[in-house]
Formats: structure tokens, sequence, C-alpha cells
């Protein structure tokens, strides 16, 4: 029934006292803490940003170099004011913020490091498209109290939780502890996040991929020739259909991946200013890497996986290629050979150019 349903706040107690010696109290009431931000960002993305607070943070924006939007910087605020005065941070880390913030005087410090892209997709919202927030943990350096820039530098698999918020149709919170991922729908009546996707696993095999063809004459020969075998469809190498999907706002992509699997790519390009990647590492790569390895998928960069990548700036890109294990194995070979200097020998009309005329 209903009233029986196991609430946020009931799952992560219950998964602490699992645990054990591991039990951790400080972690249970960060999360308890995340999970009021999101009902409070759901309910302002609900009214359009029409209540929102008075005072932002004043922060400098570090992508490409602009002015958070208001959206994100209200998301923002949200979440370090619910987040900075429990005692259990001892700095937090946005994408849109030029260095740490710093936990205000009068609050306590604690044992965790809090990273957040505040609100991923906010150039959507006037179109009615599905929006999120990021967050992942890690562990501060014992007797780190005033954590610096490089103190977050840590590889994705020292994360001790990760997770995302959607604010759509319907609101979640999907979340990794570590052992295995949960999600949670927000019941609007009630007013609280329950349990209603528990262990989620990505199917293992779906003929469906997401990348941003319009990105097509910069790729890399090896993203070339996958996209290229899987357009080929039932009568190319593949031997099977498959369907093409891009929605455009990362966190209802990383969704839709774990709910109804495939391969998701965002890789690095030829061009100068995604050389490097297009995601930010801390920020979106590694902790929606974590969520779906932790589901049974695979998580890479096209060459090695994300999450053993220890980060060299707190704002560096990546690329990132999100999916069941087997095509992501596919897509590391194809690399993996360029890298040797294998030709890759395919036909790829698609990208080669085209005329209406008649041709000898």
């Amino acid at each position: 029934m209903p009233f029986r349903r196991t609430t946020f706040s009931k799952f992560v107690i219950e998964d602490m006292r699992r645990k054990g010696s591991l039990h951790d109290p400080e972690l249970a009431a960060l999360l308890n803490d995340i999970q009021r931000a999101a009902k409070l960002i759901r309910a302002a993305v609900a009214r359009n940003l029409l209540d929102a607070p008075g005072a932002l943070v004043t922060t400098d924006r570090v992508v490409e170099g602009e002015p958070p939007t208001p959206p994100r910087e209200i998301a923002q605020q949200i979440l370090l004011s619910a987040c900075e005065w429990g005692g259990q941070v001892c700095g937090i880390l946005s994408s849109d913020m030029a260095k740490p913030y710093e936990i205000p005087a009068e609050y306590p410090r604690g044992r965790y490091l809090l990273v957040i892209d505040p609100l991923d997709g906010a150039a959507n919202l006037d179109l009615g498209l599905s929006v999120g927030s990021i967050f992942s943990i890690l562990r501060a350096p014992e007797g780190v109290t005033d954590p610096k820039p490089e103190h977050f530098l840590q590889p994705g698999r020292a994360q001790v939780a990760a997770g995302y918020m959607l604010y759509g149709s319907t609101s979640m919170i999907v979340i990794t502890l570590g052992a295995g991922v949960h999600g949670f729908t927000l019941d609007r009546e009630a007013g609280a996040f329950t349990l209603t996707h528990p262990n989620l696993r990505m199917p293992e095999a779906t003929p469906t991929f997401a990348i941003d063809t319009a990105r097509a004459p910069y790729w890399e020969l090896p993203v070339r020739r996958f996209v290229e075998e899987c357009q080929k469809g039932a009568e190319g190498p593949r031997g099977q259909n498959f369907q093409s999907r891009w929605i455009d706002s990362f966190v209802a992509e990383v969704h839709r991946l774990l709910f109804r699997g495939g391969v998701f790519l965002m890789p690095r390009d030829t061009t100068p200013e995604r050389k490097s990647g297009e995601l930010h590492r801390l920020y979106q790569a590694n902790p929606v890497a974590m969520l779906i390895e932790q589901a049974g998928g695979a998580a890479s960069t096209g060459r090695e996986s994300v999450l053993d990548v220890k980060p060299g700036a707190i704002h560096e890109k990546t690329p990132l290629i999100l999916g069941a294990k087997t095509e992501i194995a596919r897509i590391e070979a194809y690399h993996h050979a360029h890298d040797r200097g294998e030709p890759l020998e395919f036909d790829a009309p698609l990208f080669k150019q085209r005329t209406i005329f008649r041709t000898a």
C-alpha cells in the first residue's frame, strides 16, 4: 500500500545499518539535504522560476567564459544553502564556480566534499523538456578542513556516492551508494521521494544509440565507423536495425539509457575546442559513469574507463561513451586499432560529399 512505501530517507538509513561498521550518519544526513534541495529545485522549475530566492551567490562562470543563467544560479543557491550548514561537508565545488565554495565560518566542517552540476539542460526549460542536477560525494583527505582545488582531484572510483535529480513530468532521484542503483519518484501529494525502482539494471543489449550527428564531420574515425555500421542496419555488418535518439539534455539522456539501454556517445572530435571532450569530468562524467557501471553497463573515454582517470584540473573535460558493456568494448577496440595505425576501412557514404547531379 502507498503508506508502506520506502522513502528516500528511510532507504538511506536502512542501507547504512546493513553496512554495519560502515554506517555513517554524516553521509545519510548529507544525502537527506540533497533530497531536500531536489524538492525545492523541482518546485522552482515547475513555477518557471518565478518565485526565485532574492539573494544569489555571486560566482564566476567558467564554462565558455559566460555568466551563469538565472535558472542555474537559483539551483546552485538552493543546493549550497541546503548542504552548507549541516556539518557534513568541508567544501563544495560547482561547475559554475571558478574555485571551491567556502563553507561559512559559523557552520561546522565535515569529512566530505560535494561536487555539483546545479541544473544540467537549463537551456531547454522554455521547451518543457526534462532537466536535472548531478552530484558526486568524495571523502576529504585526512585532516583537511579547508579544501583547495587539488583536494577534489580524485579519480571517479574514489566516489562514495553519486546520482542525479530529474525534473520533468515526474521528478526522480537516482543514486548509487556503491552497491547498485536505486530510483526514487516524488510523490507530490505526500511530499516524499519513494523507492520505485530498486536495483536498476541496464538492458544488456538494446539496438539504440544517441549521438549529436551535427558533429559528424569532426568525429574521429573509430566513432564514424561505429555510427556508420549502426546506420547500415540489418544489411550492414551488425546484422540488425538500430534506432537513433538525441534529447540534448545530458541528465535526460542518462535517464533514458539506464531505463531502456543502448549507447550514448559524446566523444572528442577534431575541432580545437573539443579535442579534450565536451563534458566535465568531475561534475558530469564521473558521477554518471559510477551510476552506469553500478547498473551493469560501462563508461569509457573511448580508450579507457572514465572512472580510472585522475583529473588534472577541477574543470577538466573528457569524452564520454556510456552503455552496454559489449558495445563499449567494440568502440574501445576500434579506438585502440586506430591508435595502433591499423586501417579502419569501411564504406561511409553518409560522410561523403553529396550532390543532386549524376556522376559518371
